[in-house]
């Protein structure tokens, strides 16, 4: 994370108000200059609010100055091309929050454009939370137009901006309120060319699988009544985590139906793994049916917690078809080893196979702590 806080370092911070002393003579920037040596140890998201700020306050400090004078100091700051990167989440997060405090919807719609522009040299998506926030219908009303964009990163803005959960970003309650709201955006986009937008689009739809999913599938249905190339995999994408939570209709819309199967296993190379290590297993399915079998074929961990209960997680294993009769055997190892997005707790564990979202079978193991 270190390396990533430095994204928004002192150079950076020093050559954005440089940039915009030149672009916009009128105000000092003298704020905007001192942020660069208060950021210390400060994380990326805590530098971008401190520099903010101290954009906000530079232009606050000139008698009459509100939204339109940063709008104007930024586009002209646009004409320069080290005008570009990480700064400009800052930058962008300064216009829309000036655009909100002035309360007037010519501001808040030409803070909509700014972000549009800003967007091809960092995405403003960040930013444009703000905005949907406060009106969150007009906001998408802008959003919505910019799926006929030319630029593909403006076009991206409308589905990534427009994410119920963003990551990094702030949380907008009326997208998660209400999940019809950005569908319109989505249905514009799932056939972009460029695949930049496409996979926005994807994790677009399984944000909203999270706490829609009638509608998700829904919506995946009609993609694929009407597909290109591209719908395939764009749906494939979206329903990620209704297939691995076995959501039977989202599993049944790519072809994964109830089949008559017999599973074997799954059986472990070990009962004790070490910490860090790592775990192999293995198990057959046979099919018994007689019909072709199309199958989804995921496993679960149940890792242990602090407190000693279990919480299981899903990974996938293969996708594969099973003529009548036909057999196949399997294996699968799995890693354990401490991240910063999981913390293991020794103690006892469990591994289940999910299989078109059914579960199979059950082996326990114990994780054994250095």
């Amino acid at each position: 994370m270190g390396a990533m806080n430095e994204l928004i370092d002192a150079a950076a911070v020093h050559s954005a108000a440089a940039i915009l002393t030149e672009a916009a003579p009128g105000v000092r920037w003298a704020r905007t200059r001192a942020a660069a040596s208060l950021l210390g140890d400060l994380n990326l998201r805590a530098r971008t609010d401190l520099v903010a700020e101290a954009l906000q306050e530079d232009i606050r400090g000139v008698p009459g100055a509100g939204y339109p004078t940063a709008a104007g100091s930024f586009r002209a700051a646009l004409r320069f091309p080290e005008f570009t990167g990480w700064i400009l989440w800052p930058v962008s997060e300064a216009a829309a929050a000036l655009a909100v405090e002035s309360g007037g919807a010519a501001d808040f719609d030409d803070a909509l454009a700014l972000l549009a522009e800003l967007t091809p040299r960092l995405t403003s998506e960040f930013a444009v939370r703000r905005l949907l926030r406060h009106d969150l219908d007009r906001a998408l009303g802008a959003a919505l137009e910019w799926t006929s964009h030319p630029d593909e990163h403006v076009r991206r803005l409308a589905s990534e901006g427009t994410r119920p959960y963003l990551p990094w970003a702030v949380r907008v309650p009326g997208l998660v309120e209400r999940p019809e709201a950005s569908l319109p955006v989505l249905n514009a986009l799932y056939r972009d060319p460029s695949e930049y937008v496409r996979r926005s689009v994807a994790n677009h739809l399984n944000d909203l699988a999270r706490h829609a999913p009638g509608a998700v599938v829904a919506t995946a249905a009609q993609w694929l009544s009407a597909p290109d190339g591209n719908t395939g995999w764009v749906v494939r994408h979206g329903l990620r985590t209704l297939v691995k939570k076995g959501h039977t209709e989202a599993l049944a819309l790519l072809g994964f139906t109830p089949a008559q199967i017999n599973v074997a296993g799954p059986r472990l190379d070990r009962n004790v793994v070490p910490l860090p290590g790592e775990l192999t297993f293995s198990f057959e399915i046979a099919n018994t049916g007689t019909q072709d079998a199309r199958l989804a074929v995921d496993y679960l961990v149940h890792y242990r917690k602090a407190n000693g209960s279990q919480s299981a997680k899903v990974f996938k294993v293969s996708t594969l078809t099973l003529a009548p009769g036909e057999s196949r055997s399997l294996s699968k190892s799995h890693a354990f080893r401490q991240m910063t997005t999981r913390v293991h707790h020794p103690g006892l564990h469990a591994l289940e196979l999910q299989i078109n979202g059914a579960v199979h079978g059950r082996a326990e193991f114990l994780l054994q702590g250095p």
